[in-house]
């Protein structure tokens, strides 16, 4: 292995994922925290991770690791992430970053100020098959695009508690899937120019569909996402000579072109990628190695831009 260390905050599931993708690209995850130590241990030793830890900033202070990646509930996203900075250690935000936008003003404006490395950690954006479909889209393969449409959708579990609709876990669409649908969307189509929010809200307080219009000088993008509604979950980019369509575009292994005039179809597969996770590994080490505060893939602008869409989705709860 390389001579990069993470550690990881949360001993979940997603921090497992990670953790076999940051073997898979070279790097080691030397130590994990949980509010609880018995967690902590009980992962670090289902995951191959010599250090284990019941208190985030003890790790920090002992380990002093490369770079952090946060995978608790987005509800304490924002108050690890500010601890990191204050213990001067790059940071690695599992998506949603952050639940507003004066959360991620607050953390990013410390990172630009300290010069320490934070990156929202949305793996979507890295995938070869959205590459593919922004290739294709650059290249003129669809012609002038008119319309695009981005459904993301499943029934999340109906109790209360779990994280999908407990308010105080950061639970809500918007947080979990509203997300992927706008920053793909910006990946595949560019910074809108305006853009509308609406949302349904379920009896925990917390948006179990929403709909977001994305405008352009010459098309708009219909954003969908739900936890109440089984959708037909794909992206498709219309335009004057074909369309392209991805399916499942937050963990894409595939995307189609299909020509207007009905000759010619494309398909990209996918047959490589092991664990999407190691692209926004890659991308952090390169990042914090090359001294940036921030990576062009997924920039602070974005995830900032994205939490003032949580902005105008919640201000439609209070209106």
């Amino acid at each position: 292995m390389e001579n990069f260390r993470f550690a990881v905050m949360g001993a979940g599931n997603i921090a497992k994922k990670f953790c076999e993708a940051a073997r898979l690209a070279g790097y080691e995850v030397a130590a994990a925290a949980s509010k609880s130590e018995e967690k902590a241990r009980r992962w670090a030793a289902a995951n191959g991770v010599k250090g284990a830890y019941g208190s985030y900033e003890e790790m920090l202070i002992k380990e002093r690791p490369d770079c952090v990646y946060i995978a608790t509930t987005p509800d304490s996203h924002h108050a690890l992430a500010m601890l990191c900075l204050e213990h001067g250690i790059p940071v690695l935000v599992e998506k949603a970053a952050f639940l507003n936008s004066t959360q991620a003003q607050e953390v990013f404006s410390r990172s630009e100020k300290e010069g320490i490395f934070v990156m929202e950690a949305l793996w979507s954006r890295f995938l070869p098959a959205v590459k593919k479909a922004r290739e294709w889209i650059g290249s003129g393969y669809v012609g002038k695009p008119s319309f695009a449409q981005i459904d993301i959708g499943f029934i999340a579990p109906p109790d209360a508690g779990n994280r999908y609709r407990n308010p105080k876990l950061g639970g809500g669409a918007a947080f979990d899937i509203t997300v992927y649908a706008y920053e793909i969307a910006r990946f595949l189509l560019g910074q809108e120019n305006s853009l509308q929010a609406s949302a349904v809200w379920g009896p925990t307080g917390v948006d179990v569909t929403d709909h977001v219009l994305l405008q352009y000088p010459e098309l708009c993008a219909s954003l969908t996402a739900s936890f109440d509604a089984a959708l037909e979950e794909r992206a498709v980019i219309y335009g004057d000579r074909g369309k392209i369509v991805i399916p499942h575009p937050h963990y894409a292994s595939e995307a189609f072109f299909y020509p207007a005039d009905g000759t010619g179809a494309l398909h990209f597969e996918d047959r490589e990628t092991e664990n999407g996770f190691v692209y926004e590994i890659r991308e952090t080490v390169s990042c914090i190695r090359a001294g940036k505060t921030e990576s062009r893939a997924v920039p602070h602008s974005l995830t900032l831009d994205c939490a003032r869409l949580f902005d105008r989705i919640y201000d439609s709860l209070r209106v």
